[in-house]
């Protein structure tokens, strides 16, 4: 079970090393611009999984069925990013999405996560034809992030019995993005969806 939130107009779980992680990701937003600060995060996000004074709270371990689970952690007043726990059971992804032009940075604190990215080589309206950029897969103690335009993407956990988790900074609160819909012969359909998260008590 997830601590739970205090009494604030923002979300704010407490769990160990929270003020530790806070200040390090306060130190990276300082550092300039969106490829300075995201690439600072980076760094701090491999040294907070490293760190054994951080413990994300337990029940970013649990997964949901029927959808990878949403949680957030924290919103900073100060600097307006976001901290979102995902917790990715067996076989759970993501379609093609993007992050309505926000960056984010992600770090994998449990499990491995397969990411794809793509490129968006042209779009009609509401259809949109994309070409395979580029793969990983992305273990514990790794780092990765998304700059606009070159948000295009897809999480999967591919392992049939165990969960991953991975943590994502987001530039500001992400409340809805834009999924594709593969209709045929390369064209996908964009779908604009709201983002619901999951309980964290």
């Amino acid at each position: 079970m997830c601590p739970e939130s205090k009494t604030t107009a923002l979300p704010d779980v407490p769990f160990k090393g929270r003020d530790r992680m806070l200040a390090a990701i306060d130190a990276a937003i300082a550092a300039g611009d969106d490829h300075a600060v995201t690439s600072a995060l980076r760094g701090a996000m491999c040294a907070l999984i490293r760190d054994p004074e951080v413990e994300l709270p337990a029940c970013v371990h649990t997964p949901v069925e029927g959808h990878y689970a949403r949680r957030e952690l924290y919103r900073s007043a100060e600097h307006g990013y976001s901290i979102v726990a995902m917790t990715w059971g067996p076989g759970q992804g993501t379609p093609i999405h993007d992050h309505d032009g926000l960056w984010c940075v992600e770090g994998i604190w449990r499990g491995t996560l397969e990411i794809a990215q793509y490129e968006l080589l042209e779009s009609d309206d509401t259809r949109f034809r994309f070409r395979a950029a580029s793969g990983m897969q992305a273990g514990v103690g790794s780092a990765g992030s998304l700059i606009p335009p070159h948000e295009y993407h897809t999480i999967r956990n591919a392992s049939a019995d165990t969960i991953a988790v991975s943590l994502h900074v987001y530039q500001a609160p992400i409340v809805h993005c834009a999924r594709f819909r593969l209709e045929r012969d390369g064209w996908y359909l964009r779908q604009e969806d709201a983002l619901a998260v999951d309980t964290v008590d």
